[in-house]
């Protein structure tokens, strides 16, 4: 159980939840938004989190928000991982979200829970780094719509009292050719070892991964490489982590050289299912 109490609260619209943190850090408190809650009350047991007034985002519509308009994806933040999985609009959303923890896990867990948490592994922001999504957040000075690969660096860059309302992803990147892999070293549902998305659009492919770093990241420098078809499959991956961001991980579930062992080898794999003509899976 978590060994201290907080206050909850469910406010019906963006302004409210602003406003309503910005008056709970005035009078001294802690507050946290909330939409899933998994990680909140996991971290909240083991006392590495703490809280004492949480704002639950799930009562406010924009955040539930869930289909097309204007030729634009709009995913709220208070969606369920699973019902991503099951109304797949984004097939790339949809494969990479399935593969995050177990079915009744993915019940709770929401797309903002996981890509704004604290555990590294954070799936589901790979689609919308590929797909060059804009995320809508809203805190005290307003909604605003900022790039994707603006403001997630490592994290999303929240400023304090912002939270995730939205992401919006042009139609034009729904269909493209893609592939995700979750490669694991224990059980199905286990930690990942690494994760690796891949979306060609224009006839480049994008690559962004999970699990290889403590942070999620996609790299301009890598594609690069790996779309420069003068070399080998195995010449372009080897060069390409000349580019990896440092430290590579190193603990239970892999050894550093494990994971780069694992990832070559992948990379080589998506390589060839491109490259020989190979579509959605």
């Amino acid at each position: 159980m978590i060994s201290y109490d907080f206050d909850y609260y469910k406010p019906t619209s963006i302004k409210e939840a602003a406003e309503l943190h910005q008056r709970l850090v005035s009078e001294g408190r802690k507050p946290k938004f909330f939409s899933g809650g998994t990680e909140i009350i996991t971290l909240g047991r083991l006392n590495l989190i703490y809280t004492d007034a949480i704002i639950d985002i799930k009562g406010i519509p924009e955040c539930k928000r869930w289909g097309f308009e204007k030729n634009e994806l709009i995913a709220g933040a208070a969606l369920s991982l699973s019902l991503l999985e099951e109304e797949p609009h984004f097939p790339l959303l949809k494969q990479t979200a399935s593969e995050v923890a177990d079915y009744t896990s993915r019940n709770k867990i929401t797309l903002g829970g996981n890509v704004c948490g604290q555990v590294f592994y954070r799936e589901a922001v790979l689609p919308f780094l590929l797909a060059e999504s804009d995320v809508i957040v809203g805190g005290r000075k307003g909604v605003r719509r900022v790039p994707i690969r603006t403001m997630f660096h490592q994290e999303l860059t929240l400023e304090p009292g912002e939270f995730l309302v939205q992401i919006i992803t042009e139609e034009a990147y729904i269909d493209a050719p893609f592939l995700s892999v979750k490669k694991r070293q224990q059980w199905e549902t286990g930690y990942p070892l690494i994760t690796v998305a891949s979306l060609k659009k224009d006839n480049f492919l994008r690559f962004a991964f999970s699990g290889v770093c403590a942070f999620p990241f996609r790299s301009d420098e890598m594609e690069q490489v790996l779309n420069d078809a003068t070399m080998t499959y195995e010449d372009r991956v080897l060069k390409s982590f000349n580019y990896l961001p440092k430290p590579i991980l190193n603990d239970v579930e892999g050894s550093d050289e494990y994971r780069l062992f694992v990832l070559k080898n992948t990379l080589v794999d998506f390589l060839k299912h491109f490259e020989s003509g190979g579509v959605h899976e």
